[in-house]
């Protein structure tokens, strides 16, 4: 089953990468949304657990070996041609993907751009509106800032409990 038009959604995992208030982004090679900046990920493969494909997306696209934490969101994007009718008249899906995107942590590596990958940059949650991301993309991220926030602070004040 080929990325466009496909007769199914297609599954895809993206990975979240936050050190020192800043996230990795990627800028993308090819369709869809090429030449725009995004978070690293791609399709899932067969056989491969989410998890699996997260860390494979990272290392190829970022150059990054990475430890798969907590889950962000799951959300569908779906790019319609409206030239391509479906049988019930409505404009085809040229692109339809559920997406799970991932927080994630740094094991190895130097951040280079691999795959169908042009470019990397680290931009900090208030940078991230001069990369013109997508509305879901910047949704994506402000939750995973603030994940990484609640991960942080629980890491500085240990639980009395403990």
């Amino acid at each position: 089953m080929g990325r466009e038009y496909p007769d199914r959604p297609v599954v895809g995992v993206g990975g979240v990468l936050i050190e020192d208030g800043r996230t990795l982004l990627i800028k993308r090679g090819s369709e869809p949304l090429l030449g725009q900046w995004s978070i690293p990920g791609g399709t899932l493969e067969l056989g491969e657990s989410l998890q699996q494909g997260v860390a494979r997306e990272m290392l190829e696209e970022t150059g990054l070996e990475v430890r798969v934490t907590d889950m962000i969101e799951v959300f569908d994007r779906i790019f319609t041609d409206p030239a391509a009718k479906a049988v019930n008249g409505s404009a085809r899906p040229r692109y339809h993907y559920v997406i799970v995107d991932y927080l994630c942590e740094r094991l190895s590596g130097t951040p280079q751009a691999g795959g169908d990958v042009t470019d990397l940059a680290f931009a900090s949650e208030n940078e991230l509106e001069k990369f013109h991301l997508t509305p879901t993309a910047n949704r994506v991220l402000r939750r995973a800032f603030a994940m990484d926030r609640e991960r942080q602070g629980k890491k500085s004040f240990p639980s009395p409990l403990t």
